[in-house]
């Protein structure tokens, strides 16, 4: 990085870039989060169900976020791993009410952090349990328990309660990516100075 590029990060005026991808089951809520994230004059109306993928950009105050939202639906999610190696983060969005799928959603996290383009890699993983406004929703202490995420040894990882219509909980997630991801950096770039 030369020395104008570290000189307008810490200004303020250039935001470091992360790739992030946006996985999890269809119907969980990724694109909504997305949306919600995204400036309000940007935000679309209508959500569709996203075939294949689609790539999102939002700013928070220090980064500017480039999101892959991967289809959630089973004939897409072999396509999952063809961006492994781009990601820099994973945000895993769970559906909290749709209790028979909560092994699905399971077996395909077990599969992501097998995978290895992701196994040895210290990647923060920020888990939405999603629709918490529904009535059979459960709570997100649960959904950790159901995806054994305390199994989760070598990755910083963080699960938030959301509900995507209102946008609850997103901000918090997004803080604590923001907050790992900046970490990372200055610890990087720690051991390069050395």
């Amino acid at each position: 990085m030369g020395l104008f590029d570290k000189l307008a990060g810490w200004l303020g005026l250039k935001k470091k870039e992360v790739h992030v991808l946006c996985l999890g089951l269809d119907n969980s809520g990724k694109t909504t989060i997305i949306n919600k994230l995204k400036p309000s004059n940007a935000q679309t109306q209508d959500i569709v169900p996203t075939i294949g993928f689609s790539i999102e950009k939002f700013k928070t105050s220090s980064l500017s976020f480039t999101v892959f939202d991967m289809s959630g639906q089973g004939r897409y999610r072999n396509l999952w791993e063809h961006y492994y190696k781009e990601g820099q983060a994973i945000i895993f969005v769970i559906d909290s009410s749709d209790k028979l799928r909560m092994v699905v959603a399971k077996e395909e996290l077990d599969t992501l952090l097998n995978h290895p383009d992701i196994k040895h890699r210290r990647l923060p993983i920020l888990f939405f349990a999603n629709k918490m406004d529904l009535r059979d929703a459960i709570s997100s202490v649960k959904v950790s328990q159901l995806l054994s995420l305390e199994n989760i040894k070598d990755k910083p990882w963080h699960i938030c309660a959301s509900d995507a219509l209102k946008g609850e909980g997103l901000q918090e997630g997004v803080d604590w990516l923001q907050d790992q991801i900046t970490q990372s950096d200055s610890s990087n770039e720690d051991m390069r100075d050395k």
